[in-house]
């Protein structure tokens, strides 16, 4: 994240100076937040660092234009500058990632994946039934026409990754959206090893026949063998749709190539762009020409208008990871999840999968005696910022759960390597290890209450402090 200290320095001052002219309370917010950022050990595996350049190109003028429609066919007009724009980004996205086709300008992964969902329903269901019916569009169905192909459209199949697995709640989960389109079914892990079991996968495929098989993940803390997954879509006919928002860095920085890159293999691929990609918060959909036609009617499709502020900075963020400094950066987010699983291995901690060869470990709690929201809650307490999350067959459910997940890429980011993360490790075990569960008022045992050993939060802060100062986050940039 390269940048020049004084111009970055001036800048950010100046506009807290503007900012505060008006609401002097979010220009002291958002200082907090930096000096917060800068004190904490960030570890939740779904946030980075952005560059300055990036934060900079959402702050512009571009955050006042409507531009619904795509490039070339707006329906507002003067948007010849978010047509550059977007056409940037796309180009940026589609060289980056070796995809036929990029689309820019979904607001955030959820957004991402629902264009995914309805371009595919479009594609394999509504164009189909549109032809049978002799009609262009939906507009030229009748009444009962279109009851007949909205049932159509509603009754499709999804199969996707449990969350207790390690996939998404975007990925089928009832509460979820995705959950209520589809009818929906889910895959596991292999309950001793807690790997994906392919072979388990197919035989769910072949009977359940999804129309969509949904692969990637959020908390699965192993690669994928997506060449397997294309082969099993294909023996059902299913679509292939993989989100691969939490290991996008890892695919543009080519750690994940051949058979572990997604894009080669799927039919339609969805991401964020921050996480491991270290971009603005916000989605993409990458596809095979076959569904870029649909994949464009996202607006009005289930998008309102494009954030082109955001689009120009995702265009910046994509120029930045096809430089050779951020392929480094990926492989040592990889290298650095390695050394803080063995860490947490040599201390005796419990690991889902037993390690982890990407960017996250999973790390259960259970054995400490803890549920997730006690580790997650006493860690933040000694300024170690994590997410709790759940393991497979958790006892403790998707609200307190048995596990933590940790993610490499923001410390990455900060320059931590192999020494710094064995250290971290041993901090959180430090934590972990002083740390007992509570009572609830009836004086059973809490599964969110916890008591943390007096001096062990302020002891883990100062060894925190140490690295931390090593490694500074937006090095030089001094607020006045």
């Amino acid at each position: 994240m390269s940048s020049t200290p004084d111009l970055t320095s001036s800048v950010y001052s100046q506009a807290l100076e503007l900012i505060a002219s008006v609401e002097p309370r979010i220009a002291e917010a958002t200082r907090q937040e930096l000096a917060d950022q800068r004190a904490s050990l960030k570890l939740i595996a779904s946030e980075n660092y952005a560059s300055p350049a990036v934060l900079m190109t959402m702050g512009t003028w571009f955050s006042d234009k409507y531009a619904e429609g795509t490039v070339g066919h707006r329906f507002y007009a003067g948007c010849q500058n978010v047509d550059t724009v977007e056409t940037l980004a796309a180009e940026h996205a589609r060289e980056l990632f070796g995809a036929e086709y990029a689309y820019v300008q979904p607001h955030s992964g959820i957004d991402a994946n629902l264009v995914a969902f309805w371009s595919i329903l479009a594609h394999r269901v509504e164009s189909p039934a549109l032809a049978e019916l002799g009609a262009r569009n939906v507009n030229d169905l009748t009444d009962e026409q279109w009851e007949t192909l909205r049932r159509r459209l509603g009754d499709q199949r999804l199969l996707g990754m449990s969350l207790d697995a390690g996939g998404h709640l975007t990925h089928g989960f009832r509460p979820n959206i995705s959950g209520k389109m589809f009818h929906q079914q889910q895959y596991g892990t292999d309950p001793e090893t807690g790997l994906l079991d392919y072979d388990a996968l197919a035989a769910k495929a072949r009977e359940f026949k999804p129309l969509v098989l949904v692969a990637g993940y959020s908390a699965y803390p192993r690669r994928v063998d997506f060449a397997k997954v294309r082969e099993i879509a294909d023996e059902v006919g299913a679509t292939l749709m993989v989100d691969m928002a939490h290991f996008a860095g890892l695919v543009a920085g080519k750690v994940f190539t051949g058979d572990e890159d997604p894009v080669p293999h799927a039919h339609v691929v969805t991401s964020t762009t921050h996480k491991s990609l270290r971009g603005p918060r916000g989605g993409i959909v990458l596809a095979t020409e076959e569904y870029a036609p649909s994949v464009d009617r996202g607006c009005p499709m289930v998008l309102g208008g494009p954030l082109s502020h955001v689009m120009a900075a995702k265009a910046v963020a994509f120029a930045e990871a096809r430089q050779p400094a951020f392929r480094t950066y990926a492989q040592q987010v990889a290298d650095n999840a390695q050394s803080l699983a063995e860490g947490f291995l040599g201390r005796g901690a419990t690991l889902v999968t037993g390690g982890t060869d990407n960017h996250l470990v999973l790390l259960d709690v259970s054995s400490y005696g803890l549920t997730g929201r006690q580790a997650e809650s006493a860690l933040l307490d000694a300024g170690v910022v994590t997410n709790r999350n759940s393991v497979p067959g958790d006892p403790n459910g998707a609200w307190y759960t048995s596990g933590i997940r940790l993610g490499t890429p923001a410390l990455t980011t900060r320059g931590f390597g192999h020494d710094e993360f064995d250290a971290v490790a041993e901090l959180i075990t430090m934590v972990l290890e002083n740390t007992q569960p509570g009572t609830t008022k009836a004086g059973g045992p809490s599964k969110a209450s916890y008591v943390l050993a007096d001096g062990v939060a302020a002891k883990v802060k100062d060894a925190s402090a140490e690295l931390l100062d090593k490694h500074p986050l937006y090095p030089g940039l001094e607020l006045s």
